[in-house]
């Protein structure tokens, strides 16, 4: 439980959060298997494992199809294969989601205690929108997707999107990113925030090692160690 926290007076302190959503929030990896999968049947392409999906992943859905279609771009069906996806993983993105253990408890200590907080993702906007909805129980106020700004993550763009919207450039605020991969250290480290990396996500601590951050957390409840409220 998040209750539970261990007192390390050696560590920075933060007091709002930026989350990323795949692999750091939820556990998103077989549904977007799946839609993968399900769009590369239609087209009679060979269907790809869970660990190729986990290693596709991180970039947004049109790069993780550019990795899971034959010849990628390249392949003339591609982009009848990237919108059957799209459409089969609108209806079916929370059929296997779900929060990773643990981070529901922190999500409701943080929101009862005042820490903002928002979502920066390059999912699709309007799966992130259902997503943040649907299973996050009002206790995060915004979710930044793909769409709501002209570019991307490592951009820091939708980073600073979301503490504009939240009002966290207010000197008073001390902003963390939060993320599991490559892409998230370097988007905290693009929009000057510090970054924890999870390891309960898409990654491995060996590919990250050499990846700009400020600490490994092996578990939810770890982050309370960095979060003042």
């Amino acid at each position: 439980m998040c209750e539970m926290k261990v007192e390390n007076q050696n560590v920075k302190k933060y007091n709002a959060i930026i989350w990323d959503l795949d692999g750091t929030l939820l556990d998103t990896l077989e549904d977007l298997r799946d839609a993968v999968n399900y769009a590369l049947r239609a087209q009679g392409f060979p269907e790809r494992t869970l660990e190729e999906i986990r290693c596709f992943v991180g970039n947004g859905v049109r790069k993780l199809m550019e990795r899971a279609v034959p010849d990628g771009e390249n392949n003339p069906k591609f982009q009848e294969t990237f919108d059957i996806f799209k459409k089969y993983y609108d209806g079916h993105n929370m059929v296997k989601t779900k929060p990773y253990d643990g981070m529901m408890d922190c999500l409701k200590y943080f929101h009862h205690n005042g820490v903002p907080m928002a979502i920066v993702t390059n999912k699709i906007q309007s799966a992130a929108e259902m997503l943040r909805e649907n299973v996050f129980e009002g206790l995060i106020p915004l979710a930044v997707g793909d769409g709501v700004v002209p570019t991307r993550k490592p951009d820091p763009q939708g980073v600073h999107y979301a503490m504009e919207h939240l009002g966290l450039n207010d000197e008073k605020y001390n902003v963390v990113y939060i993320g599991d991969s490559e892409v998230d250290a370097a988007t905290a480290e693009n929009a000057g925030l510090d970054c924890l990396l999870c390891l309960w996500g898409f990654r491995s601590q060996e590919e990250l090692a050499d990846k700009p951050h400020v600490a490994f957390v092996n578990e939810p409840a770890e982050i309370m160690d960095y979060i003042e409220v």
